[in-house]
């Protein structure tokens, strides 16, 4: 069967622009209705309304980072540099919900993640400190928690490059990491007892030559679309773990170090792209729909 992706590109010239004025829109989660949520560093969140109007909500220190939505309308926020992972309540008020683990404080919280069923999933890039020693000299000290039904963090997988985002794909067969700095993606199977079993590499490892991964996400046709920051890149791995380009600008002319995507839009052929730096969405269309999130299961 014919793979859609194997032929996709995406030129600077099919990108359009959501969004002004974003403080770090490092991740996005869009609704079925239009309205997106955008990560940001002077509050906690940029609301984008299906109007485009903008509002800021909530208020922490730097920064926040990973984001999941709850179907009640909060915000689970992972906060990059205190270590936090907090509730945000629909009226901006904010819950401390978990900052510590094993006695030690959580280290460098990235991503929080919702899977199919309602578990709520952690990655801890490092507990390196500085946090830039761990992206300069590499280490493997990034693990991967998930909350029990009481919120109490179990120890899911360790001793991984920089966790960074993570996926279970639809047959919730596999839990897909993103490792930043070995530049790769790995998985591992599920156990039937709900533990992971042996990770292997995913796709070409290291993706490219000096490669750093970041965000990573499923189309409804099972390739996963990855964000590449040496290459300001977006890279589709299929099934079969062959790896396809779909957008790359080495000088960062458009697109500079893009760390997320996100599918919306009604039929949710609609991509936006999040980054460390820019302080707008780049946007384009799919010719694949993204794989639904949790929360537009409600």
């Amino acid at each position: 069967m014919h793979n859609p992706i194997s032929t996709f590109k995406v030129a600077a010239a099919d990108l359009s622009w959501t969004g002004s004025d974003l403080g770090r829109p490092e991740c996005i989660l869009a609704e079925p209705d239009g309205t997106l949520w955008v990560a940001d560093n002077r509050a906690i969140v940029t609301k984008i309304a299906p109007d485009g109007s903008q509002s800021r909500l909530g208020e922490m220190p730097p920064m926040p980072n990973g984001m999941a939505l709850e179907r009640e309308g909060s915000l689970l926020v992972a906060n990059l540099e205190t270590g936090e992972f907090l509730r945000m309540l629909p009226d901006g008020g904010k819950q401390l919900l978990l900052d510590a683990f094993e006695g030690r404080p959580l280290g460098s919280l990235n991503f929080v993640y919702i899977d199919d069923s309602g578990a709520i999933w952690l990655t801890i890039s490092t507990r390196t400190v500085p946090r830039r020693k761990a992206l300069d000299e590499p280490v493997d000290d990034g693990f991967i928690l998930r909350l029990d039904a009481l919120g109490k963090p179990e120890l899911m997988a360790r001793g991984f490059y920089f966790t960074n985002e993570i996926r279970i794909d639809r047959n919730r067969s596999h839990l897909y990491v993103a490792e930043t700095t070995a530049g790769r993606v790995s998985r591992a199977p599920f156990n039937a007892d709900g533990s992971l079993g042996r990770f292997e590499t995913f796709g070409p490892a290291p993706l490219y030559d000096g490669a750093r991964v970041d965000g990573i996400t499923f189309d409804a046709a099972g390739n996963l679309w990855v964000t590449e920051l040496s290459r300001n890149a977006i890279v589709a791995i299929t099934p079969a773990g062959e790896s396809h380009t779909i957008f790359e600008d080495p000088a960062g002319e458009q697109v500079r170090a893009p760390t997320s995507v996100t599918f919306g839009g009604a039929d949710l052929k609609t991509v936006y792209v999040g980054s460390l730096v820019l302080d707008r969405l780049a946007t384009f269309r799919s010719p694949i729909a993204g794989e639904p999130m949790y929360h537009w299961r409600r």
